[in-house]
C-alpha cells in the first residue's frame, strides 16, 4: 500500500490541479450552461467514468502502450478533437438549435452521459496526466505498485466528482439566470457552440 504520510501532499496537489479549470471543466461548464444543473451533473459523472477508465488502463499498462505509439496517440487525439468539434457544429447549425432552443432542455440524459464518456476516453492527455502525476506518490518499496496506482487514481476521480460538481452547479445557476435575459438564447448558441469547437481545436493542436 502507498505511504500514508504522502497522502496529505497528494490531496493538496490534486486539489490544486482539480480547481484549475481545464478542458474537462470547460466541457462541464458548457453543458451546464446549455441545459442546466442536472445535465451538468450527468456530464460530471460521465467524464469521471471516462477518467476512471483511464485509471484502469494506466494500472493495467495500456496507457503506457498507447503513449509508446505516436500513431495510436495521434489517432485517439484527433478522434476526440473531431467529436468535440462535431458537438460544437451541431449546436451552431442544427435545426433544433436554430429554431427551438428551449427543446434542448429535454435532450436525453443518456445521450449527454454517453457524450461525456466519449469526450473523456478520447483524451489521451488524461492518460499522460495519470502516468506523469500518480507515480510521484507511489512507493515501489511498499509493494503492490498496481494497487497503489489504482487507489490513488480512484481517489483522484472521487475528488474530481466533488470539484467538477461544484463547477456544474455554479454554471447551471448562472446559465438559468442568463436564459431569462432577452436575446440570450441566440447568444448562447454561439457561446456554447464556439466553446465546444474551441475545445476541439485546442485538443487537436496541443502538443
Amino acid at each position: 500500500m502507498f505511504e500514508t504520510a504522502r497522502l496529505p501532499f497528494f490531496v493538496v496537489a490534486a486539489l490544486m490541479l482539480l480547481l484549475t479549470p481545464g478542458p474537462a471543466v470547460l466541457y462541464i461548464v458548457a453543458r451546464s450552461m446549455d441545459q442546466g444543473r442536472i445535465a451538468g451533473l450527468v456530464s460530471v459523472l460521465s467524464v469521471e467514468i471516462g477518467n476512471f477508465i483511464h485509471v484502469l488502463a494506466a494500472t493495467l499498462g495500456l496507457s503506457a502502450l498507447l503513449l509508446s505509439s505516436a500513431l495510436a496517440f495521434s489517432m485517439v487525439k484527433y478522434l476526440g478533437a473531431a467529436y468535440l468539434i462535431y458537438l460544437g457544429l451541431w449546436r451552431l447549425f442544427s435545426r433544433q438549435a436554430l429554431h427551438a432552443p428551449e427543446q434542448l432542455e429535454h435532450q436525453s440524459l443518456w445521450r449527454i452521459f454517453s457524450q461525456g464518456i466519449v469526450v473523456a476516453v478520447f483524451n489521451p492527455k488524461t492518460a499522460l496526466f495519470f502516468l506523469a502525476f500518480l507515480p510521484q506518490f507511489v512507493e515501489p518499496t511498499h509493494g503492490a505498485v498496481a494497487l497503489q496506482f489504482f487507489t490513488l487514481g480512484s481517489l483522484f476521480v472521487l475528488m474530481a466528482i466533488i470539484t467538477d460538481g461544484m463547477y456544474a452547479l455554479l454554471a447551471g445557476t448562472i446559465g438559468r439566470s442568463l436564459k431569462e435575459a432577452r436575446g440570450f438564447p441566440k447568444l448562447e448558441r454561439y457561446l456554447i457552440g464556439g466553446l465546444y469547437i474551441g475545445l476541439g481545436l485546442m485538443a487537436a493542436f496541443a502538443r
